[in-house]
């Protein structure tokens, strides 16, 4: 099976980036997915001479968000770089972002813009993992962690609730527990922000106000996926 791999490139790298990819690869052929009703993500695949496919795909879909016109950051005018930035989607890095990590005993919360942190919230609240005991133990035991899970959801969604309502974002980036920021997000008191768009699902470790702040640079960033020349080690 031929390797691939992805990663986060914040618009204003994707020039640089894609004068490296062509440097290592030879020149690249470039076709854009826009057209395609299965695949209407916005993304734009480049092949390279020797084989090397790299697939570029908007942290949104086309027409999300307003972009940042022929002058914004997503756009470039190197020698090759030129026709993947024209067909790519742009998203203004100065839109606002609300950004909602969770995990079992913590969370962290806030509000990003030009990839930096303007305001935030980290905590934690103990919750209780598995236990092996049977019976009524057991039945004890799920009914606390229950109750641990609910009050971290509230916690959480009162935190971002306040935030997001000083700084109110246009779109969402939620990660870390995928079933436990879906309970914050249903909160009553983040209705208003239930229906915004959502970039892609962030995998994190401990929500801390490092790892926020590593979403906060990575949330209006494009996703590249790189499969390598078939035959090819990586």
């Amino acid at each position: 099976m031929t390797p691939s791999r992805s990663v986060l490139v914040e618009a204003g790298r994707l020039e640089g980036w894609l004068a490296r990819f062509e440097a290592r690869n030879g020149p690249f052929g470039v076709h854009s997915a826009q057209a395609t009703p299965e695949r209407a993500d916005g993304s734009v695949t480049v092949t390279a001479a020797n084989g090397c496919i790299a697939v570029l795909t908007p942290p949104l879909p086309p027409g999300t968000l307003p972009g940042p016109g022929p002058d914004g950051a997503a756009r470039g005018s190197a020698e090759g770089a030129g026709p993947v930035l024209d067909l790519l989607p742009a998203v203004d890095p100065a839109t606002t972002v609300g950004l909602l990590l969770i995990r079992r005993g913590g969370y962290s919360v806030g509000v990003a813009r030009d990839g930096g942190v303007v305001s935030s919230k980290t905590g934690t609240r103990y919750v209780q993992g598995r236990t092996a005991a049977g019976g009524w133990s057991q039945q004890r035991f799920a009914r606390r962690r229950a109750n641990q899970a609910d009050a971290l959801v509230e916690e959480t969604a009162a935190r971002a609730a306040v935030l997001f309502g000083a700084h109110p974002p246009s779109c969402l980036q939620l990660g870390g527990d995928r079933t436990l920021a879906t309970g914050v997000l249903g909160e009553p008191v983040l209705s208003r922000f239930a229906g915004l768009p959502q970039v892609p699902f962030l995998t994190v470790p401990d929500p801390r106000f490092a790892v926020l702040k590593e979403a906060a640079r990575t949330a209006l960033a494009v996703r590249i996926t790189v499969t390598d020349p078939p035959g090819e080690n990586p």
